[in-house]
């Protein structure tokens, strides 16, 4: 009796056939591992507003002096409204001049002007200009602290409360890393920010304008000077907060944002935005599809006065796709029905744009200025005019 040996071979080698046929998983689709010492992290592309990693992003941790950004774009925000100016004088108060920690070492009745204040803030963490900014422009430190937590929910910063314009500890004054992403996005909105960010040393500051003589200014994030392309955000710590930073850098087209909260050191806290951020640069790109504020068509409107109207994109808008990727993308747009009168900056419809796998972005796109019901005489003559021209 004759027995048939198996040999497995042929099958191993078939089986590694079928696996050569498999797809191929790019880098950029793998889910990346860092070993960071942090409490939370986040990494987000600024401009497509796609986050590419994150963990215990909604948990509730103290933020210290990355609070600041959020006193920043409440200032900014009065600033563009007219309601604050930079070169506003303001007097230092007792309460300002005797906060602790980071500060400008500003003396009661000294008058500095607001621009001034806000670069001790941004570069310095100053909580004694912080105090002063705001003082002057929510009117009392309590008011301007209920300016940014409506701001906060404005943004829908669900996890956030603050009680105080600086960040030195208090039990009740929490964020997550998800929610400081969002006022970080929101400040950068803001190209002034990045003047003030990214100073890294001014030896007499506020020379011959205190009473202390001077001061020497550091910027507490290293990273402005020793990382490519970075140009903010803010750096902050307390003892019960660890250390945390808002990191950004823009390279080219694409803007990366890494948070990073409850970091053990200094140290870790750089090491840990550097990691995300290189991560991020290596993999991915981001590509422009329009900017915020520029026209992409002009709406014609026959009951309206004017007759046309340009419709603006809300925001800006980028695609963010791997390394490698082809920059390929289809437009759509959907208008929406004009009721009259039609506002400057409201929504008349949304540029829809496809790309990649059947991957989906949109913005809006807004009236460029008001727009208003056209008398029945004006109707008429518009009616009377395309009549003549097409009988032409």
């Amino acid at each position: 009796m004759k027995v048939k040996t198996f040999r497995p071979w042929p099958i191993t080698i078939l089986l590694l056939f079928f696996l050569c046929l498999q797809p191929a998983v790019t880098e950029a689709a793998q889910e990346p591992v860092f070993n960071l010492k942090a409490e939370a992290a986040l990494l987000m592309e600024v401009y497509s507003g796609k986050v590419i990693w994150e963990i215990k992003s909604h948990e509730r941790l103290y933020p210290a002096s990355i609070t600041k950004i959020m006193s920043l774009l409440v200032v900014m925000e009065q600033l563009e409204l007219g309601k604050a100016g930079l070169e506003d004088p303001v007097r230092v108060s007792a309460r300002a001049s005797a906060m602790g920690g980071s500060e400008l070492f500003l003396s009661e009745g000294d008058v500095v002007s607001l621009e001034n204040l806000l670069t001790g803030m941004a570069v310095g963490s100053a909580n004694d200009a912080a105090v002063a900014v705001a003082e002057h422009v929510g009117g009392s430190v309590e008011a301007f602290v209920e300016m940014m937590n409506e701001k906060a929910r404005e943004l829908g910063m669900i996890n956030t409360n603050f009680c105080n314009p600086h960040g030195l500890h208090h039990p009740e004054h929490y964020s997550t890393v998800h929610d400081v992403m969002l006022m970080s996005c929101a400040l950068l909105e803001y190209p002034q920010i990045h003047r003030w960010a990214t100073i890294w040393m001014d030896e007499h500051f506020l020379q011959g304008k205190i009473r202390s003589g001077e001061v020497f200014l550091s910027n507490t994030n290293r990273m402005v000077r020793y990382y490519q392309g970075c140009d903010g955000l803010k750096t902050g710590f307390t003892r019960e907060a660890g250390n945390g930073i808002s990191a950004t850098a823009q390279r080219g087209e694409t803007r990366f944002l890494a948070v990073v909260l409850g970091s053990p050191t200094v140290e870790d806290r750089y090491e840990a935005a550097r990691l995300l951020l290189d991560y991020g640069f290596s993999h991915f790109k981001s590509v422009p599809v329009i900017e915020k504020g520029a026209v992409f068509t002009l709406l014609p409107v026959d009951k309206g006065s004017p007759p046309q109207v340009k419709l603006i994109a809300a925001k800006k808008l980028n695609l963010l796709m791997a390394r490698g990727d082809a920059e390929d993308f289809l437009q759509e747009v959907k208008i929406l029905p004009v009721k009259f009168p039609l506002q400057k900056g409201q929504k008349v419809g949304e540029l829809v744009v496809t790309y990649g796998d059947g991957e989906e972005a949109s913005v809006d796109l807004v009236a460029a200025e008001p727009v208003c019901r056209a008398s029945q005489v004006a109707v008429f003559l518009r009616l009377l005019d395309r009549w003549v021209r097409f009988g032409r």
